[in-house]
Parts: C-alpha cells; sequence; structure tokens
C-alpha cells in the first residue's frame, strides 16, 4: 500500500514537472533570424547573440543559408528578420513591400582561396585577373552555387572579369550548391580556388594546402545589412521584438560587441551602421 501511495506521488511529480517544462517552454520569448552561413560558420553569432539575449531577455534563433534561400524565407514569413550580405537582393526584398527598412550593420572582405603553390598563376590584389588566369588555365574552382551573397558576389566577379562562366564551365568548375564551410571542406579536398569572405575563412580549420591567393582588391568590399520582415504581408511577424534586435546591432553596443570578435588578435568585422 505504502509501495502504490509512492508510484502515485512520483506519477504526480513527473507530471507536474512536465506541465511546468511546457509551459515554461511555451511561454519562451524568441525570434527567428534568417541569416547568411558566413555569420554563422565564422562564429560571430555565437560571440554576438548571447550578450543581445542576456540584455533583451529575447531568445534568437538562427536559420542559416545562402542569402537567397534566407531572403526567401522570409518572404514566406518563416523569419522576423534577415541579416544578410547582398544588397542588390535585399533592396529588392525592401522594394517589393516584404522588408520595412535595409540597415547597414558591418563589412568585411571576400578572398581568393587557393592552392598555396598557385597553379594558375592568380596571386596578386586583383581578383578580376585572377580569375581569368583560373579560366584559362582550367585550375579546379569550386564555387557555392547556391545564391548566396557570395555566390552572388563570385558571378558578378567572372561577368566583369569578361567571361560568360556559364559557357565556360566544364569539368575544371565545380557547383556545391552548399554553404561557405562545406565548399571549403570540397576545395581542401580537391586542392581548387574558391571565393570566400574572410570571416569564415579565419574560422575554418581543414585548410589543407589552401591559403589566401588574392586580397586588397577594393572590389572584394563585403557589406551585410539587417531588415525587419514586414508585418503587413505576415500578421504574426514579431515586429517588436525583432526591431529590438536591430536596434540593439546597430548600437553603440552591438556594434562594439560585433568589433570585439577576433580570431587570433584579427578582427573579422568591421561595425559601420552609422555611415
Amino acid at each position: 500500500m505504502i509501495r502504490n501511495l509512492r508510484r502515485k506521488i512520483f506519477s504526480a511529480a513527473c507530471g507536474a514537472s512536465l506541465l511546468l517544462a511546457v509551459s515554461a517552454h511555451a511561454q519562451e520569448r524568441f525570434i527567428t533570424v534568417a541569416s547568411t552561413t558566413s555569420t554563422e560558420q565564422s562564429g560571430l553569432f555565437a560571440h554576438l547573440l548571447p550578450a543581445f539575449e542576456r540584455e533583451s531577455g529575447i531568445l534568437v534563433r538562427v536559420v542559416a543559408l545562402g542569402t537567397g534561400q534566407a531572403l526567401d524565407l522570409a518572404r514566406r514569413g518563416d523569419a522576423d528578420v534577415v541579416f544578410v550580405h547582398d544588397k542588390v537582393a535585399e533592396e529588392k526584398f525592401v522594394a517589393e513591400g516584404f522588408g520595412v527598412k535595409r540597415q547597414e550593420v558591418m563589412y568585411n572582405d571576400f578572398v581568393l582561396i587557393g592552392p598555396q603553390n598557385d597553379p594558375a598563376k592568380a596571386a596578386g590584389k586583383d581578383i578580376l585577373a585572377g580569375l581569368r588566369q583560373i579560366e584559362a588555365a582550367k585550375a579546379p574552382f569550386v564555387s557555392r552555387g547556391d545564391k548566396s551573397g557570395t555566390h552572388a558576389a563570385e558571378l558578378r566577379y567572372w561577368k566583369a572579369a569578361g567571361i560568360d562562366i556559364t559557357a565556360a564551365k566544364g569539368p575544371w568548375y565545380k557547383d556545391t550548391g552548399s554553404g561557405m564551410g562545406p565548399a571549403l571542406n570540397t576545395a581542401s579536398s580537391m586542392n581548387a580556388y574558391l571565393l570566400a569572405d574572410r570571416g569564415t575563412w579565419l574560422n575554418f580549420k581543414n585548410r589543407g594546402d589552401l591559403g589566401i591567393v588574392v586580397e586588397g582588391d577594393k572590389q572584394l568590399f563585403n557589406q551585410y545589412g539587417v531588415i525587419l520582415v514586414n508585418p503587413a504581408k505576415h500578421a504574426h511577424i514579431k515586429q517588436a521584438d525583432g526591431q529590438k534586435l536591430i536596434d540593439w546591432v546597430v548600437s553603440t553596443a552591438g556594434q562594439k560587441t560585433i568589433a570585439d570578435y577576433k580570431i587570433g588578435g584579427e578582427q573579422l568585422f568591421f561595425p559601420n551602421a552609422g555611415n
């Protein structure tokens, strides 16, 4: 009898704990941010977002995709905020009414990565000349191929170099349809060239024989923007809490937190919300 009573008490306690857990989860305050793989895989968000969560009490759930996919996710109303790096696509998103306002947050740069022995002789400070060398040599090249901000930049550079990459593609050019980290892993395994954002490259450990081949060209500038998804398109958008995140990342505190993120003493992102 005593054993049965203990069982009942234990069952009741378990049931009460489960109800409390479900209730706490239901009341959890969070927003969803559709962002790029570069902000996630560089380690920036692991550094940046906990500071905002501590200050605001709002949890941030990140869906890391290529910029094009992140904007499409937001168009469907599956995110409250987008934090991406393709200014043309971002402005189009706002012009179509899916975003409230685009605000600049920070920048870094793209770098051309390749084998340290540089078989295509692409090294230097001119990204267009480097790509021409790679195409002429038909040296192995890995592309994100995922409609990301990095992929969009790569396509712009091929075009500016006077190369129709769709026509020029061959066995030497590999579309991965993947994020920055997996694309870097593919390039490492193939000992191939690819375009990467500097932040993810600095945080990347599986480099093999790869190194930076081209950097310092002003065309490699890489701007990031943040946009609140328009609640007029999707009534469930968490407008107030999404705006709190945006206001914080462009504030003095948020900008300092971005600037403070370094790997091996090297700053990965440079805040410029006031520009």
